[in-house]
């Protein structure tokens, strides 16, 4: 990076950190030079992944077993991280579920699961950001091109996707100059998350899944997008070059949503 996207230094909480997208996005902002802070509720797979990173990078690593949904657990990590790091500088809220199902067959759990992890969990972290951001600083929040378009049988997936990036511009609006607020939408990204829906969806079909994953690629690139690729954004997003790039939801996808 430049000078002016450079994170030297800076203090950065990245949720659902420990594998997938989430991983990518911490590999790359440890690439520049940032600390880290990763939340994640899989203590087993957050270990193993904050213990190699401890041992490949040289910037500092926290790493807390914690709920976006539970709003004591998590501000006892945000407190912990500040304790020690000192003011947050970046907040990248990538903790998510997916529940497949068309509108008509989505119980209300399957609602009410997928919204609260994947909104309410988001304001958690945002307001908690604030708190111990000093009034400055930047938020990337992880939406999805199914935000956007609207992909059949993620009904619940693909509305509080939406929402996020309706909450993206309302807390841009609401918080500036002094916090910065973006979201991309990723989509065709090699992770455990399009693993399972392919899955799902070849049960449904009746179709080998790991031959259904491989028809899952942006059209115009021709090969998944890897996490790290959606880390190299996100670093950008928080970095001081990103400044008069507000509330905007950015595609991360290939190509493959051209709006």
């Amino acid at each position: 990076m430049s000078e002016g996207t450079t994170l030297k230094g800076k203090n950065i909480v990245v949720t659902g950190a420990a594998q997938g997208i989430g991983l990518g996005i911490v590999e790359e902002l440890l690439a520049h030079d940032a600390n880290v802070v990763m939340l994640d509720q899989d203590a087993e797979t957050l270990s193993v992944s904050a213990d190699r990173l401890n041992a490949e990078a040289d910037g500092t690593i926290l790493s807390f077993v914690t709920d976006v949904t539970d709003s004591k657990d998590l501000r006892k990590a945000f407190e912990s991280a500040s304790s020690r790091l000192g003011s947050l500088d970046g907040l990248v809220n990538n903790a998510g579920i997916i529940r497949m199902g068309a509108a008509l067959e989505s119980t209300e759990e399957d609602w009410l699961s997928q919204m609260n992890v994947n909104v309410v969990g988001v304001v958690n972290c945002c307001n908690l950001f604030r708190e111990h951001a000093d009034g400055c600083g930047s938020i990337v929040n992880i939406a999805s091109n199914a935000g956007k378009v609207g992909y059949p049988n993620m009904a619940g997936y693909n509305a509080s996707k939406a929402a996020v990036i309706n909450l993206t511009r309302t807390l841009a609006a609401e918080w500036a100059p002094g916090i910065n607020v973006n979201a991309i939408c990723p989509g065709g990204v090699l992770t455990p998350m399009l693993e399972h829906v392919a899955d799902v969806i070849g049960t449904r079909i009746n179709e080998n899944p790991d031959e259904l994953i491989q028809t899952m690629v942006p059209a115009q690139l021709n090969r998944h997008i890897q996490p790290r690729e959606v880390g190299k954004v996100v670093a950008f997003l928080l970095s001081d070059a990103a400044i008069i790039v507000r509330g905007q939801s950015i595609n991360v996808d290939g190509g493959d949503t051209p709006y």
